[in-house]
C-alpha cells in the first residue's frame, strides 16, 4: 500500500508503516530542522551521506535541504500551499496534526488553534480530490485528551468532517509502553476508511502488554460496550454522548532501558543498561529542557531516614540520591540523553544516528519529543494489509 507521510516530523510514521511492508511516496513537513533528519534518515544514499559528512555542520545543514538529497521523492513545506492535483496517488494518507492547541500541556483551545485547525486543511484537500482517487486510509494521531477537549465537542467536529468526506471512523487509545518500548505515552489513534473500500475493520489492535478495549457506536444510536478504550463510528445520525477520555489498562514492562548502574548486585547490561521495571514518562516536546530518569544508588537505607545522600555512579562521578517509597531504595536523577529519547519512541541506535549527523542535541531532543512510536505505528499499519 503507498501512502502520504503529513505532518511527517522525523518519519516515526513512515518508519513504523514501511516495517509494516508499506511505500511513502511522499511527505510534508513545514519546521526546517525536522526536514534535516527526516531527508538523513530516510532519503539519502550512503555516497551522500558519506559527502555530508566531510562538511561542518552548518554547511551540511544548508546543504541536504536542497531537492537533490530527496532523490525524486515528492515534498511540500506548507500544507497550507498544497494543490491537491499535484499530491502523488496514495492509498493511505497518514498524519498527526499539531497538538500544542489540544494537549492538557497547551492552551486546550482546540480547533479554534491555528495549529490544530490544519486538520481540516487536510480535510479540505480531500474534497478538491474526486471520490474514485482518495485515499482508502485516513490514519491520524493525537494526544489523548482530542476526546475530550471542549466537552468532547471538538472531536465530535472530526468525526462530522470524516464522515462528510465519505470516510467511516474508528479509534483507540494505545499506550506506548504496551508496545515494548519503556515509556508511559497514550495517545489516540484514528482509522478512517472510505466507504465501501478496504477492510471492514482495523482496530481495534491487540496490546500485547495490555488489554484490548473496545466501545462500538452503531448508527442507530445505540452504544454496545465491549471494554474501554476504543470506538467505532459509522456515519454520525446517531452519535453517541459518550465522547469522553478513558483510560486504559496495562502492566509495565520489564524491558532494558539505558540507566547509569549505581547499585553493583544489579547486573549492567551492555552499554550500561540493565533491567529496569518502571517506564519513564511520557516524553514531550519540551523534554530538551530536562529529560528526567530514575537510577538507582547504592545506599540503601531505611525508609524512615527521608535525607539525601550521595552516590558514587559508575563512571567514577557522583550523585545526589533521596529516597524512593516506590523503590524502596535511595535514587538519584539523571538527564536522558537524546539516543534514548529516540529508543523510548522505537528508533534503532543507526536511525538516531543519521538524524545526529544534522542536528544539536537540543533539535533531537524537540524531535524525539514531538514524534510518533514507531511501535505503535508498526502494530497498526500490520492491520491495513490486505
Amino acid at each position: 500500500m503507498k501512502f502520504i507521510d503529513f505532518f511527517a516530523g522525523i518519519g516515526g510514521f513512515r518508519r513504523g508503516m514501511e516495517l509494516a511492508g508499506h511505500e511513502c511516496v511522499g511527505f510534508c513537513e513545514i519546521d526546517k530542522y525536522a526536514v534535516m533528519s527526516y531527508t538523513a534518515m530516510h532519503l539519502i544514499t550512503e555516497e551522500q551521506r558519506e559527502y555530508l559528512a566531510t562538511l561542518d555542520l552548518r554547511t551540511r545543514q544548508k546543504e541536504i535541504l536542497k531537492d537533490e538529497y530527496r532523490n525524486g521523492e515528492w515534498y511540500a513545506s506548507d500544507i497550507s500551499r498544497v494543490d491537491a492535483r499535484d499530491l502523488p496517488h496514495a492509498d493511505c494518507w497518514c498524519f498527526g496534526f499539531p497538538c500544542q492547541d489540544i494537549s492538557v500541556a497547551g492552551k486546550q483551545v482546540g480547533f479554534e488553534g491555528n495549529r490544530s485547525s490544519l486538520f481540516f486543511r487536510v480535510m479540505y484537500l480531500l474534497g478538491q480530490l474526486p471520490s474514485e482517487e482518495r485515499p482508502t486510509y485516513l490514519f491520524i494521531e493525537n494526544v489523548k485528551n482530542l476526546l475530550s477537549v471542549n466537552g468532547g465537542w471538538d472531536f465530535a467536529r472530526l468525526l462530522v468532517e470524516l464522515d462528510r468526506g465519505g470516510y467511516d471512523a474508528e479509534w483507540q487509545t494505545l499506550d506506548s509502553k504496551n508496545f515494548n518500548v519503556p515509556q508511559h505515552r497514550e495517545r489516540v489513534f484514528i482509522v478512517g476508511r472510505f466507504r465501501g473500500r478496504g477492510r471492514s475493520e482495523v482496530l481495534p489492535v491487540p496490546e500485547p502488554n495490555g488489554e484490548n478495549c473496545v466501545h462500538q457506536i452503531g448508527m442507530d444510536g445505540t452504544s454496545k460496550r465491549k471494554n474501554h478504550n476504543q470506538y467505532r463510528l459509522y456515519g454520525v445520525s446517531g452519535l453517541s454522548p459518550t465522547l469522553n477520555k478513558m483510560d486504559g489498562g496495562g502492566r509495565e514492562p520489564h524491558i532494558p532501558i539505558p540507566v547509569v548502574c549505581l547499585d553493583p548486585k544489579y547486573k549492567c547490561l551492555e552499554g550500561g543498561m540493565r533491567e529496569y521495571e518502571e517506564e519513564t514518562p511520557t516524553l514531550t516536546s519540551r523534554d530538551y529542557k530536562d529529560p528526567l530518569q530514575v537510577i538507582v544508588a547504592t545506599d540503601n537505607r531505611s525508609k524512615e531516614n527521608n535525607g539525601g545522600v550521595y552516590a558514587k555512579v559508575a563512571d567514577g562521578t557522583t550523585a545526589y540520591a533521596i529516597w524512593y517509597a516506590k523503590q524502596q531504595r535511595y535514587v538519584a536523577i539523571r538527564k536522558l540523553t537524546p539516543k534514548e529519547c529516540f529508543r523510548l519512541q522505537g528508533w534503532s541506535d543507526d536511525y538516531f544516528h543519521k538524524a545526529e549527523l544534522m542536528n544539536s542535541n537540543s533539535q533531537l531532543y524537540k524531535q524525539a519529543g514531538n514524534g510518533v512510536t514507531v511501535n505503535v505505528i508498526r502494530a497498526v499499519a500490520e492491520k491495513m494489509k490486505g
